[in-house]
């Protein structure tokens, strides 16, 4: 179960309270989690997008140990401007 961070940014309160029920909030707006199963992240995530496209804006960022993913970290975004990772001989970007 890898750790897993979620950052919001101008959201409305109910996304804060939901992850607060989750995870502890150990700076405004940044949550964290040092043993998130998958499934549970899953289902964060999805509840998440589904408030999301009833009530836009501000921004999410979710980020987790994912040896799959470039640089092994998996990323996930709400809200503008999307970002994705990429790995460029051994370094890692972010890509706008």
């Amino acid at each position: 179960m890898p750790m897993t961070v979620v950052v919001t940014r101008d959201v409305a309160d109910r996304f804060r309270g939901f992850l607060s029920s989750v995870m502890p909030e150990a700076a405004p707006g940044v949550f964290v989690a040092a043993e998130l199963s998958r499934g549970v992240r899953e289902r964060v995530w999805t509840v998440l997008t589904e408030w999301w496209a009833e009530m836009p804006g501000g921004s999410i960022v979710i980020l987790w140990k994912d040896d799959a993913a470039p640089g092994r970290l998996g990323l996930r975004t709400l809200g503008l401007p999307p970002r994705t990772l990429a790995d460029l001989d051994g370094a890692l970007l972010v890509r706008r």
